[in-house]
């Protein structure tokens, strides 16, 4: 449960950051969450052109139920959504004590052991 999930966004790990991204040469945050998801068989729709900034977490959060994603608990593997600030939303994979994302700053994905962000969503895989 979650674990080839989990397992995709590490194998990320080191890709450089790419607005819209969806691939090995590149990754933005939704990029990982898709590449990440699809490794556990999900095969739902992912947005493409979305603002960089975007602060309607109900708006993505029916999103996310739209496509068939349920409740998590912060399990590894599970899709978490983050507000890093003001206005900015962001994805990333649970590792259990951290988090796999695409880091604008460092324009690359990277995996961090803190959670400095407040989590302000969480999904699975219906049947995880």
């Amino acid at each position: 449960m979650g674990e080839a999930a989990l397992a995709a966004a590490r194998g990320l790990t080191g890709t450089r950051f790419r607005l819209h991204g969806r691939d090995a040469d590149g990754v933005d945050c939704v990029g990982l969450a898709a590449m990440a998801l699809r490794a556990e068989g999900f095969e739902g729709a992912v947005p493409s052109g979305y603002a960089l900034r975007s602060g309607d977490a109900g708006r993505v959060s029916a999103a996310i139920a739209a496509v068939g994603l349920i409740p998590g608990t912060g399990g590894p593997g599970e899709l978490l959504l983050l507000r890093t600030g003001p206005g900015q939303l962001h994805f990333a994979i649970c590792t259990g004590g951290g988090i796999v994302h695409a880091d604008a700053v460092l324009r690359r994905v990277v995996e961090r052991s803190d959670l400095r962000w407040p989590v302000i969503g969480r999904w699975k895989i219906a049947g995880d």
